[in-house]
C-alpha cells in the first residue's frame, strides 16, 4: 500500500525523549541506595535501563520507518506466537517466578515477559479483525463476541500467572479499539456488568486481592501489612511540597517503600522534584497522547486508526492505573510507570510500538 509520507511528528517523539531521560535519572535516583545494598554496585538498575533503553530507541527507529501495513499482515500469527508463550510460561521449570508471579521466560536475571507482548499483539489483531469486519461490530453475536472471546482467554491465560494489573491495561485498551470501531454502548454496557461480577470473582477468590482493597480503603487499619505501599507512598509525596526535597534526596527510597524504582518510581518524583515535577512527567504524558489522537483522527485508513487508539490506549491506561495507585486513588496493582520505571522488555517493547505509532503519524492526513 504506497503513500507518500512525512517526517514522523516531532512534538510525540520530543515528548517520548524527555519521559525517557527524566525516567533515566530517576531510575538511578530511585534505585542506588537499594543495587548498592543488593548488588555492591549503585549503578546497577540504571546500567541495565540504559541497555534496554538503547534496544528499545533502536527498534523504535526501526518500527518508525517500516511501513505500519506489515504489521497486518502478521497480525494472526503474532497473536498465536503470544498465545504460546502465554502458555509456556506456566510450565513449572520453563516459567520464572519472580515477585510471587510465573510471569516471565528466561535465563538468571534477563528475562521477557510474554504478556507485555501480548497487549501489542492484541491490539495490532483486534485493528485488524474490527478493520475487515468494520459493519458487523454493532451486532453481539458475529461482530462483538467474537473478538471478546480472544480477548477473555488472553486475560485468563494473564491470570493463572497471575498477573491483574498487565491483564487490566491490555483489556482496557482493547476496549477502547472495539468502542473506537463502533461498537454499540449498550452492548458494552451490559458486558460491563459482566466484567465488574467477574472482577468481584477475581478478588474474592485470592485473599491477597481483598487485602488490597481493604488497605485501598483504609490503609492505616493495617500499617505494616496490606497498607504499608501505600502509607510509604503517601509519605514520600507529602513532604515534596512544590519544589522537592532535591534530586536525589529522598528518604523513602532507604528501604521504606517497597520498589522505589518501579512502580512506586512516581513517588520519588514527586518526593525529590515535588509538584513541579510530578506535574511535569504528566504533562509530557498529556502530550503524547494528544498528539497519538491526533494521528489516530488523521490516519489514512480504519486499520491505522484503531491500531494508533490501541498504542494509545496501552499508555494512557498505565499512566492512569499507576498515578492513580501512588498517589491512593486505587488499589495497589503492580503496574509501572511508562518510559519511567525500571523495566526490561516492558520498556523496550513499548518504545517499538511507540515507533509503530510514528509510523502512522508520518501517513496522516
Amino acid at each position: 500500500m504506497a503513500k507518500a509520507r512525512s517526517a514522523p511528528d516531532m512534538w510525540m517523539i520530543i515528548a517520548i525523549g524527555l519521559i525517557l531521560a527524566i525516567g533515566l535519572v530517576m531510575v538511578y535516583s530511585a534505585s542506588a541506595v537499594l543495587a548498592f545494598h543488593e548488588f555492591g554496585d549503585k549503578f546497577y538498575y540504571v546500567k541495565r535501563q540504559v541497555l534496554f533503553a538503547a534496544l528499545g530507541i533502536g527498534a523504535m527507529i526501526v518500527t518508525m520507518n517500516a511501513d505500519y501495513w506489515i504489521w497486518r499482515k502478521w497480525a494472526k500469527l503474532g497473536l498465536l506466537v503470544c498465545f504460546g508463550m502465554l502458555l509456556l510460561v506456566l510450565v513449572p521449570g520453563i516459567g520464572v517466578v519472580r515477585g510471587g508471579a510465573r510471569s516471565w521466560l528466561g535465563i538468571s536475571s534477563f528475562g521477557i515477559q510474554p504478556s507485555e507482548f501480548m497487549k501489542l499483539a492484541m491490539v495490532i489483531f483486534l485493528s485488524k479483525l474490527l478493520a475487515d469486519k468494520q459493519q458487523a461490530v454493532t451486532q453481539f453475536t458475529k461482530g462483538l463476541l467474537p473478538p471478546l472471546g480472544i480477548m477473555g482467554l488472553a486475560f485468563g491465560l494473564i491470570m493463572m500467572q497471575p498477573d491483574l494489573g498487565t491483564g487490566a491495561v491490555m483489556i482496557g485498551a482493547s476496549l477502547l479499539v472495539i468502542y473506537t470501531a463502533g461498537a454499540r454502548m449498550a452492548h458494552l454496557g451490559s458486558l460491563a456488568l459482566v466484567g465488574v461480577a467477574g472482577l468481584v470473582g477475581l478478588i474474592l477468590a485470592a485473599p491477597y486481592r481483598l487485602q488490597r482493597i481493604t488497605a485501598f480503603l483504609d490503609p492505616w487499619a493495617d500499617p505494616l501489612g496490606a497498607g504499608y505501599q501505600s502509607i510509604q507512598s503517601l509519605y514520600a509525596i507529602g513532604p515534596g511540597g512544590l519544589v522537592g526535597l532535591g534530586l536525589g534526596m529522598s528518604r523513602q527510597k532507604f528501604s521504606y517503600l517497597p520498589e522505589p524504582q518501579t512502580d512506586f518510581i512516581f513517588s520519588i518524583v514527586s518526593e525529590e522534584l515535588g509538584f513541579i515535577g510530578g506535574t511535569t512527567i504528566i504533562t509530557l504524558f498529556a502530550i503524547l497522547l494528544w498528539r497519538g489522537m491526533r494521528t489516530a483522527i488523521a490516519a489514512p485508513d480504519t486499520f491505522g486508526s484503531l491500531l494508533a487508539v490501541g498504542i494509545i490506549g496501552i499508555v494512557a491506561v498505565q499512566v492512569f492505573i499507576n498515578i492513580g495507585v501512588v498517589i491512593g486513588m486505587m488499589p495497589v496493582t503492580g503496574i509501572t510507570l511508562p518510559l519511567v520505571s525500571y523495566g526490561g522488555s516492558s520498556l523496550t517493547l513499548l518504545l517499538t510500538s511507540l515507533g509503530i505509532l510514528l509510523n502512522i503519524s508520518r501517513y496522516s492526513r
